[in-house]
């Protein structure tokens, strides 16, 4: 049973989620996962690390409630325990001196990309970071990266906040100018605008690595759901990644297997409404 230190609303249904694990907290590393359980016979959930304070043993994760499962687990608050939490899982980011280094969030993706870019940050390298949403409203933690970046840009889909543009536009407007300065561009979001920021980056030659955190489903290696095609090769999202070199995946069966499970989804999420509906009512 793992102390809730902190269980904050930070825009329309994101949460961020502080959790006393010193010896977590001793071994993560930017990239790592975590499995975090609601209870004893509940689903099994893969979420990555946005954050970790050694010396406070904390770790932060940062949840966007969609279905069931993620639901169930922004309800605890703070004071109360959370049931089971294990990790490090998956394999460290890779933190090299590249020189200069784009880091592009999308969404969401603003909280794994944070500590990748904070420990490129203090190895010497010049962060350019571009993050974007698709209003201002779902903005979150902008002055953090800010903190850890030389260049910080902001994009919204519908104009609301910084530049009216996905993030492929301010991508494709730095390699075209500085491609020899850029030594790498990560990405992390929603699968769709990697896919776009893959081939974004592909003229230009640049390296492009991606974290694909979001198709995992029990974290392990045993239920396949998360396998992708990277090359010729079939891997495990959980066990061998979850970060890949961004020109090497199949980002159509990525997208594809992404969906397999919706129609179950809705279903369950259905069923819990109902179910809390009904609690509510009688309460």
């Amino acid at each position: 049973m793992l102390p809730i230190l902190k269980n904050d609303e930070i825009a329309p249904n994101i949460f961020e989620m502080v959790i006393e694990h010193p010896r977590l907290a001793q071994k993560a590393q930017p990239g790592h996962f975590v499995i975090v359980m609601t209870d004893e016979t509940g689903e099994r959930i893969p979420l990555t690390v946005a954050d970790f304070d050694r010396a406070a043993g904390t770790i932060t994760l940062v949840i966007m409630a969609i279905g069931t499962s993620t639901r169930k687990l922004v309800r605890f608050k703070a004071g109360e325990k959370l049931p089971a939490m294990i990790g490090p899982l998956g394999h460290a980011s890779e933190l090299d001196n590249f020189g200069t280094v784009i880091m592009v969030a999308g969404g969401v993706g603003t909280a794994p990309v944070y500590p990748i870019a904070r420990a490129l940050h203090e190895k010497g390298n010049h962060v350019i970071s571009i993050q974007g949403t698709r209003n201002k409203e779902l903005l979150f933690w902008t002055e953090k990266l800010a903190a850890v970046s030389d260049e910080h840009l902001i994009t919204t889909d519908d104009g609301s906040a910084g530049k009216k543009a996905l993030v492929t536009e301010p991508l494709r407007e730095i390699l075209e100018t500085r491609t020899n300065e850029i030594g790498c561009v990560y990405m992390i979001g929603p699968a769709i605008m990697m896919k776009f920021c893959a081939k974004t980056i592909v003229p230009f030659g640049v390296k492009g690595v991606a974290s694909l955190n979001s198709v995992m489903i029990d974290g392990t290696g045993m239920c396949g759901g998360c396998r992708v095609k990277i090359g010729n090769d079939t891997k495990f999202t959980c066990v061998d990644g979850p970060e890949f070199d961004a020109s090497l995946i199949d980002w159509d069966i990525l997208l594809a297997r992404q969906k397999m499970y919706c129609e179950e989804e809705k279903c369950s999420l259905n069923r819990y409404l109902s179910d809390t509906a009904n609690r509510n009512h009688h309460l």
